[in-house]
């Protein structure tokens, strides 16, 4: 059973910084690209940026240069560094990951963790 797990939502003030980060665990062979969504109330759901296990990256253009997303050394974890956060960042937040548990590739979510930034 793979599971990811995140972990690192709150609230802050506009301007601050949060770090998300976001474990996977279970009977894994190997993963792929990991990545983070969001979905805000009154919202579809919304790519934030992902990585590759070569480590190339891609995000959407409202967190440009706000946001940084890296993986673990294990490779099997994904962090979400949050920084000069916006209301309009505040959003239930989704780990996303391509993982292979022996029999071919699988799309896998977390659960999400809620981040609220206030004006």
């Amino acid at each position: 059973q793979v599971q990811l797990v995140e972990s690192g939502g709150g609230l802050v003030q506009a301007g601050g910084s949060l770090r998300l980060s976001c474990a996977a665990s279970g009977s894994i062979f190997s993963i792929n690209a990991m990545g983070w969504y969001r979905r805000a109330p009154g919202k579809q759901r919304e790519l934030v940026a992902t990585i590759t296990t070569g480590g190339n990256t891609n995000y959407a253009d409202s967190v440009k240069g706000r946001f940084t997303i890296s993986r673990g050394n294990a490779k099997n974890t994904v962090y979400l560094q949050m920084n000069s956060l916006k209301p309009e960042d505040t959003a239930v937040y989704y780990c996303n990951a391509d993982i292979h548990g022996g029999l071919g590739y699988n799309e896998y979510w977390g659960q999400g963790t809620q981040v609220t930034v206030s004006s």
